[in-house]
């Protein structure tokens, strides 16, 4: 695979995850209500932050990363449905999602190193380290 796809795939994961933040921040009901309110919006920020840097780098190794909700949605492997609202049931589909995500970053990090670029491996193993501790976080809420 391309660099420049994969890095595509990401942004659009990064994208729709940023969407189905903000829909669990908005609809999120129970007795945990206000720190998973403040989390999810934690969440969606750090999603922005990941959608920025990556398309800065595909722009930067001369790519030219999606921008549209079209394309986000052709692209990303992960799922938009849902109608989550309870805590436990949000906590398990971010379990999935990251994990998903991190499975795929883990694969990217060798066809960054095959394009010998060690700059987006690495930004890769970075953010495979923030979402592995959300999952550990969130494993830990929702049992």
């Amino acid at each position: 695979m391309k660099l420049h796809d994969f890095l595509n795939e990401r942004i659009s994961d990064f994208a729709l995850l940023y969407f189905k933040l903000h829909r669990f921040h908005w609809f999120v009901e129970g007795s945990g209500f206000f720190p998973f309110h403040t989390k999810y919006e934690e969440l969606y920020d750090e999603m922005t932050e990941l959608l920025d840097e990556y398309a800065e780098r595909l722009l930067s190794i001369g790519g030219t990363p999606f921008a549209t909700i079209k394309q986000y949605l052709a692209t990303s492997k992960l799922s938009e449905d849902g109608t989550e609202v309870e805590p436990k049931a949000i906590g398990n589909t971010i379990i999935k999602d990251f994990s998903a995500v991190v499975l795929s970053l883990k694969d990217g990090i060798k066809i960054a190193e095959d394009h010998d670029d060690d700059t987006t491996a690495d930004m890769f193993i970075t953010t495979i380290s923030s979402l592995e501790k959300h999952i550990w976080m969130f494993k830990q809420s929702v049992k």
